[in-house]
């Protein structure tokens, strides 16, 4: 039988979906759930077509280049320059616009060439490419191309469904990263995996500086607070409606609800619940809500802060949801430094009413004459967008790095936690193990480079504790001083020993309701020594703090809200200390 247009074009499965459970906290659920998989077909972006996009009052359309294929990120050099990377070819292009008429002038340039080449960040004269696992930098040349490229980073998580990475430098001088999930709701197996990461530009340190984002592709500092603001992907197939799209204010140690709530701290009952008998409610509880909320499955990309302050976001568009969302371009409107509104900016990449479209809006910058540059990565157009009166709107002010310095300076610069007033006590505590004996060697098995298993611990009894605590610290590194790599409590009154290879989780059950929190990388559990392989020998504080009370304390809490709800409650305490040499560099 031959196909009508809208079969052809338009794929549409209504579903309803049970599910029920029993779970380590006897939850049960059943939700039904209708969505849809609607796919508009790709037509030509045709020069009618393109005139009939609609934009704001006061702006205009033009094409800046055209016939780019893949076209995925942007980014804008000092000088002009336009780099976008093509992650289906492969590589990335160069632009140039040298007579300002607002077209590229003539074919564009190969400047590098790196297998699923996507996330772009330009940084002191280097231009920054990240692939799905390794970040590479290369020096800029005078003409716009590209010195050798050099890998910083080889070992980012694998991608699974959300292998997109993104990058940008911060205020304070640092490279961000983002990691999207390995699936669609689930609990992730690798720390770094749905987060947003920060490291040095070396690549040689990286830490998780927040976590619960499913895909936060798109994210930028407000130029007039220093604020990091963020875009996650909303959870597929809750219905046509849900969940939002999120803006998210990011901030150093904070979790966004991702996999188990979402939006305004709605639970998600898909999948397994969270770990160590933690409740999804208690998960949403720990959880920083959404700011805003934008269409379901609009699927947020790239985003900007514009010269007139507001930003604006690229919108690729829905697969799962009808009628079809996104595929345009909005407006978040900041005032006094904080977002109102987000609005449609840019629209009419649908046509057919909805069963086909001209682009997929994914990159996103602005030109060195104030315009928004707009790549699309179904068509291969990148359109420019004017206001109308002017060549621009003015040059992009630089965010002040005052916020995110504050951020990174918590809890560095401070004594190990046996020396701090928050743990003074009358009482001792002996601590041992059978693997470290005091001031000795820490076996490899024990460190980061090797098995990374945390050792067997124990300590004498202490009339009146009714829970201990420990916390890892080491004092000799750098430039995080201490650098926290273990963070437990609650440990029940009745045990005094753990063994080794304990969970890498926010809380045991075995013993018994154990939490561990946050260590100075990001991640929640044990983490070994990993000095660098060229520093002396590294000291290991092991801290065991006897507490007369258990602690209030969401999972994942790091050690100074440990030490500060411990403070008073602290009647006896006792450390183990062992060392840590990195005799042979890994290799990268």
């Amino acid at each position: 039988m031959k196909r009508n247009a809208l079969q052809r074009n338009l794929i549409g499965i209504a579903c309803a979906l049970a599910c029920t459970g029993a779970w380590a906290q006897d939850e049960s659920a059943k939700q039904a759930i209708e969505t849809h998989v609607v796919k508009p077909a790709k037509v030509d972006a045709t020069p009618e077509r393109i005139a009939a996009l609609e934009v704001a009052d006061g702006y205009r359309v033009g094409v800046f280049a055209k016939d780019l294929k893949n076209a995925r990120i942007l980014q804008v050099a000092p000088d002009g320059t336009v780099y976008v990377s093509r992650r289906d070819q492969g590589d990335v292009l160069m632009l140039k616009d040298a007579n300002g008429d607002g077209r590229a002038d003539g074919a564009p340039v190969q400047v590098a060439h790196r297998a699923g080449a996507h996330g772009l960040a330009i940084h002191d004269g280097k231009i920054y490419i990240a692939t799905v696992k390794e970040v590479f930098a290369a020096d800029i040349q005078p003409d716009g191309t590209l010195g050798p490229l050099d890998m910083l980073l080889g070992d980012l998580p694998d991608g699974g469904q959300h292998g997109n990475r993104t990058l940008a430098f911060g205020p304070d001088g640092m490279l961000y990263i983002s990691v999207g999930s390995t699936c669609n709701a689930c609990n992730e197996s690798n720390p770094e995996a749905a987060t947003l990461l920060r490291a040095s530009p070396d690549g040689k340190s990286r830490t998780v500086f927040a976590s619960g984002l499913r895909n936060t592709i798109g994210f930028a500092w407000n130029p007039s607070t220093g604020e990091l603001w963020g875009v996650d992907h909303g959870i597929d197939s809750l219905g046509d409606d849900l969940q939002p799209e999120e803006l998210n204010k990011l901030e150093k140690g904070k979790k966004y609800g991702w996999p188990h709530a979402y939006g305004d701290n709605a639970i998600n009952v898909q999948g397994a619940p969270p770990p160590g008998g933690i409740t999804r409610e208690q998960w949403a509880k720990d959880s920083v809500p959404m700011v805003l909320g934008y269409t379901a499955h609009a699927a947020p990309m790239q985003l900007v802060f514009a010269p007139d302050g507001d930003a604006y976001v690229t919108m690729r568009g829905s697969w799962n949801r009808e009628p079809p969302s996104g595929y345009e371009v909005v407006r978040v409107d900041f005032e006094d430094g904080q977002p109102k509104s987000i609005t449609p900016f840019l629209t009419g990449f649908l046509v057919d009413d909805g069963r086909a479209h001209i682009g997929r809006p994914v990159g996103l910058a602005v030109a060195k004459d104030g315009a928004l540059l707009v790549g699309d990565d179904a068509n291969g157009v990148i359109y420019r967008v004017a206001q109308a009166n002017t060549q621009g709107a003015g040059s992009q002010a630089t965010p002040p790095a005052g916020p995110m310095q504050a951020q990174a300076k918590q809890g560095i610069g401070v004594p190990v936690a046996m020396q701090r007033p928050e743990t003074k006590a009358t009482g001792t505590i002996e601590v041992s193990s059978p693997t470290i004996k005091p001031g000795a060697a820490i076996p490899k098995k024990h460190s980061e480079y090797y098995d990374g298993v945390s050792p067997a611990i124990a300590w004498s009894r202490v009339d009146g504790a009714r829970s201990y605590a420990i916390i890892m610290e080491d004092p000799d590194a750098k430039p995080i001083t201490p650098f926290v790599h273990w963070v437990a409590w609650n440990i029940p009154a009745t045990t005094t020993s753990l063994p080794e290879g304990l969970q890498e989780q926010p809380r045991l059950t075995e013993p018994e309701g154990l939490m561990q929190g946050a260590t100075s990388k990001g991640n929640t559990g044990y983490l070994g020594p990993r000095p660098p392989a060229e520093d002396p020998p590294h000291h290991y504080h092991f801290a065991v703090l006897a507490l007369d009370t258990t602690l209030e304390l969401p999972p994942g809490a790091d050690r100074d809200a440990v030490l500060a709800a411990a403070k008073g409650h602290v009647i006896a305490k006792g450390e183990l200390v062992g060392t840590y040499d990195q005799d042979q560099k890994p290799m990268k």
